[in-house]
């Protein structure tokens, strides 16, 4: 599999997970070529982009409620002719409700943006994952991180955590910049 870099995504002013940040949230996903995937908040859709060449087979839901956001998203869905792809732009709570309400079920879940909604969504996105299926979260703060994991500890998931710490040169220096440290978060449904 070829990891899509940084640099190729159009960007915008949204929100994107960081290349090493994305690789290693994408490992955690347990895709497999057929996987029924949702991510939730897209922002620029470099998760939905990754996950699709992925599960060339299967079938990517993306939802984003910003609507420039949205916009980006669907430009590197297309830029990167991912037909396998469907993307919302309403908030997710409603979508949860009406994918609830239609019995779907899917394999992988990621998680990379609640809007102050992450107890609700957590709960509704329980209820959409298959037996032995995989929920993926990213968070910057250790509050949030907390609050998800004791969700899923209620749950009755198996939880890992992983926080990552990821440094990078500056141009042609030596100097290394520091991006913000990222939990990830892998919760398998028992």
């Amino acid at each position: 599999m070829v990891f899509i870099k940084d640099e190729e995504f159009i960007r915008g002013n949204c929100p994107m997970t960081k290349e090493d940040i994305r690789i290693l949230s994408i490992a955690k996903m347990n895709l497999t070529d057929n996987s029924l995937v949702l991510d939730v908040g897209s922002g620029t859709g470099s998760i939905t982009v990754q996950a699709a060449k992925i599960a060339k087979n299967g079938k990517v839901l993306a939802i984003e409620k910003n609507y420039e956001a949205y916009e980006i998203t669907e430009t590197n869905v297309e830029k990167f002719e991912c037909d396998n792809v469907k993307i919302l732009n309403k908030e997710a709570s409603r979508v949860l409700d009406t994918l609830i309400f239609q019995g779907l079920k899917f394999d992988s879940i990621f998680i990379g943006g609640s809007s102050g909604h992450l107890e609700e969504i957590l709960l509704k996105v329980n209820a959409i994952v298959v037996k032995k299926g995989t929920i993926v979260m990213n968070f910057i703060t250790l509050d949030n991180a907390y609050r998800a994991i004791e969700v899923m500890k209620k749950l009755d998931y198996k939880i890992e955590i992983s926080l990552v710490n990821i440094s990078k040169n500056r141009e042609d220096t030596l100097m290394m910049i520091a991006n913000n440290p990222i939990y990830i978060i892998q919760c398998i449904r028992n």
